[in-house]
């Protein structure tokens, strides 16, 4: 069994690969995909393990763990972070199949592996087995995994259909290559397309009992701390620390321009003595600060109640897409103040204000991080009604 190492020792391995990140980013954008030298980076530093099954050599870290990891990957590229939120939930997912299929999956040590939460697939009963039909856009992580975890419906019988999860060989899939983006350009979430594959039965895993009841059909993870959690909420807290990161590298990007610039047309030759460049430091900083609390409420939560074995109410898991939607909306309002703030000089794409701002726009129009989404959900539990979504 391998020793995990401490939160430290893996935030600080992420705070490593910062200037590598860096050094790649305006390539990662070009190319739409991530360097081969950053992906190695995180599998050398152990981060592609955070959430691979300790018998396997993984690690099963805390949710607070892969949290900051992931936000100080951000920091670097916003397009690490999301690629990284995306293998630490596939991960997870792979986590939840027959143990025999976990084997099947994790006997490569660096295996990474996507997923997509949209079930934009049919899968048809077969003889030990389905037929999956699907086509799934923004396919993070497809272009550098091994494997992925897509959502599709399964039909039971002519007038039952229920949510499922199916792992696939990336190389079963085909990729068209239409991920052409203002932001995130470097995720290379591009569409994949299953057509008549045929998937046996141990690769397919129905979401309800997983979503609300916590029934998972590995009989060697059940019992782990990580497993125990809920889906969602922990899928929440995780994709909250992608726009963390950004802004937190947004302000980073302006404070490190700013001893040397002038505010153009006025008197102030230097921008940091004027009274409104004061008054956007301090307000984006204090966003930034709102966002790393509702991050950080959301997976010390999780990892609380995991450990304690409690069961989740339902208002604990809307507030838990809260946390994950305040924590966007503050983080792009910090960027967008200091973007506002950084000139017309930081349109030049050499400026990494320009994409900061571009990734972290992209990132609060995903479907599931949406602030207005997750406020319009929380809204409807707390006036005592159901959730419109089984993604809770």
């Amino acid at each position: 069994m391998t020793k995990t190492p401490t939160r430290s020792e893996l935030v600080g391995r992420a705070t490593d690969l910062v200037d590598l990140i860096r050094k790649h980013a305006a390539w990662q954008e070009e190319n739409r995909v991530l360097h081969e030298e950053v992906v190695r980076g995180l599998l050398d530093a152990g981060l592609l393990k955070l959430r691979v099954p300790t018998r396997y050599g993984g690690f099963e870290s805390t949710t607070t763990t892969v949290v900051d990891v992931i936000a100080e990957l951000a920091r670097g590229d916003g397009s690490v972070g999301w690629s990284m939120n995306t293998w630490s939930i596939g991960f997870w997912l792979a986590g939840l199949f027959p143990d025999e299929t976990q084997d099947e999956i994790f006997a490569d040590p660096e295996v990474r592996i996507g997923n997509s939460v949209s079930p934009n697939g049919m899968a048809v009963p077969a003889e030990g087995g389905v037929i999956l039909n699907g086509k799934w856009p923004f396919s993070t992580g497809i272009l550098q995994s091994q494997w992925f975890v897509h959502s599709a419906v399964q039909a039971i019988d002519e007038n039952t259909i229920v949510p499922v999860v199916i792992a696939v060989p990336a190389e079963d899939l085909t990729i068209v290559d239409d991920w052409h983006t203002v932001g995130l350009r470097g995720t290379g979430s591009v569409t994949t397309i299953a057509d008549n594959l045929f998937v046996p039965d141990a690769h397919v895993v129905q979401l309800l009992p997983v979503l609300m009841e916590n029934r998972i059909p590995s009989k060697l993870n059940a019992d782990s701390v990580v497993w125990r959690a809920p889906f969602s909420p922990s899928a929440a807290a995780l994709a909250g620390a992608v726009p963390l990161g950004m802004a937190r590298a947004a302000r980073e990007a302006f404070l490190e321009r700013l001893p040397n610039r002038k505010i153009t047309y006025t008197n102030y030759e230097k921008q940091n003595e004027a009274p409104l460049t004061h008054l956007q430091v301090a307000d984006a900083t204090v966003r930034i600060d709102q966002s790393a609390f509702h991050v950080r409420r959301a997976a010390e939560r999780v990892d609380n109640k995991a450990a304690a074995g409690a069961p989740w109410t339902m208002a604990e898991r809307a507030v838990a897409r809260m946390d994950m939607g305040a924590a966007t909306a503050r983080a792009k309002e910090a960027v967008d103040i200091l973007n506002n703030a950084s000139g017309g000089s930081s349109i030049y794409t050499e400026v990494p204000m320009q994409r900061i701002e571009r990734d972290a726009q992209t990132v609060s129009l995903h479907g599931l991080l949406h602030p207005d989404t997750n406020l319009e959900l929380y809204g409807r539990v707390l006036c005592g009604l159901e959730p419109n979504t089984h993604l809770i």
